[in-house]
């Protein structure tokens, strides 16, 4: 792979890359030196459970280990001691250590959901903390200023609104820079909402005679509502141990266009694939309520069974249709050909959705008729007028921008 489609598929979805140019030489240095890049992510166990919206950095974090760099997975046991003041208008509350070690496990497991945990790097920042006396804790506090420190907006608008800020709020960033020290890392990746943290870790490794890491941040993920972030507080969130049937009927309430920001940032379809999601949807080739399906169905497989998906999204539909709630497309259950193919033009005709099969044949030479399917196999291609539906259990035709049916092949 060059490495311009390489940065091109890390840039994906990314609100902030610090810088692109220094991200190109370190690649092109890492190649040289036949070594992967140390991508960090750091994330604090102040909860049990974590949500997609959590998820979005660990994708970002899964992309690079694709590419074959290290991914190091750290978590804050330290510093979810002292609390991120990240948007706080008020002092977090501390948590015991037993308490972060116990959200620590959990994390764990979550994070393997989507990690590959033979090339995933797990380390707590303990390590080195623990073993820190007063005097290494006073040299790091030397390495950065207050008035950088006030710099930082949520600090700068809580000291203008006379809100107390607590002395240990402002070592967080400076631990959380150390441990980018401790971990040589090359990539440090964050939400957007973590730029001012991430900027001062590149800062504290030039301190400590390291080169500065490359800083990527993600956007936060709207919930389900498309209007705040996700959150449990919000009750927008979609948990990633929640059942299949409840993760799938949150997933299919969201809005097309979110469900678009969710394929970005979510999804492990290629940059490619997402680029051709896009145009067909704007072009009407692609229904979004099967480019929905699709991404519910992914998001829940990748957190359980396909076997538990495959029936959330069957019985999914046939309650949807049960309510009575209205679908564009007709739905028709038919044998299964002898064959395995069917003659579109035929079919259509027959199903009183063309008026004839000349009809057929001219739109599909125009390219005027798309299909989706469930299939047990590979997608399927348009064979000029003949489809092999040998292992599809649910077949979408889509006739101009109106017109759809949908046949359930029965065996």
């Amino acid at each position: 792979m060059s490495v311009e489609r390489e940065i091109e598929i890390i840039k994906r979805g990314a609100v902030d890359l610090v810088s692109e140019d220094e991200l190109r030489r370190k690649i092109i240095k890492a190649r040289s030196e036949k070594r992967p890049l140390r991508v960090k992510l750091g994330l604090d166990p102040t909860a049990s459970d974590l949500h997609l919206g959590h998820t979005v950095v660990i994708q970002k974090l899964k992309q690079f280990q694709e590419l074959g760099h290290t991914a190091i997975f750290l978590i804050g046991d330290f510093t979810g001691m002292i609390g991120d003041p990240t948007g706080r208008i008020e002092t977090r509350p501390t948590l015991t250590k037993e308490e972060l070690l116990a959200n620590a496990e959990t994390y764990k497991k979550q994070v393997f959901k989507i990690l590959d945990p033979e090339k995933t790097e797990i380390r707590s920042n303990s390590e080195w903390f623990e073993s820190m006396n007063a005097a290494d804790m006073i040299r790091l506090c030397a390495k950065y200023t207050m008035a950088r420190m006030m710099e930082r907006e949520d600090f700068r608008n809580r000291y203008q609104n006379n809100l107390p800020i607590s002395i240990h709020e402002f070592l967080y960033p400076l631990v959380q820079g150390y441990d980018s020290v401790a971990l040589r890392a090359d990539v440090e990746l964050g939400g957007h909402d973590q730029i001012f943290n991430l900027l001062v870790g590149r800062e504290i490794q030039k301190a400590y005679n390291q080169e500065s890491q490359v800083v990527v941040t993600v956007p936060l993920l709207e919930g389900t509502d498309g209007v705040n972030k996700m959150s449990k507080s919000y009750g927008n969130y979609v948990g990633i141990n929640e059942s299949p049937d409840i993760m799938f009927g949150k997933l299919m309430s969201i809005s097309d266009e979110l469900m678009l920001k969710y394929y970005e940032l979510l999804s492990d379809i290629t940059v490619d694939e997402l680029k051709e999601l896009k145009e067909g949807i704007r072009k009407g080739t692609v229904h979004p309520m099967d480019a929905k399906i699709n991404f519910a169905h992914e998001i829940v497989k990748r957190f359980h069974s396909q076997e538990a998906t495959t029936k959330v999204e069957i019985d999914w539909k046939k309650a949807h249709r049960e309510r009575g709630i209205p679908d564009e497309r007709p739905r028709s259950s038919i044998p299964r050909p002898d064959k395995g193919t069917v003659w579109i033009p035929g079919l259509l005709k027959e199903y009183k959705i063309i008026s004839s099969t000349s009809e057929g044949k001219r739109l599909i030479d125009e390219g005027a008729i798309s299909f989706t399917s469930i299939t047990t196999e590979p997608l399927i291609k348009l064979q000029e007028e003949s489809l092999s539906v040998k292992n599809v259990k649910e077949l979408t035709l889509k006739v101009g921008k109106k017109k759809f049916i949908t046949f359930d092949f029965i065996d």
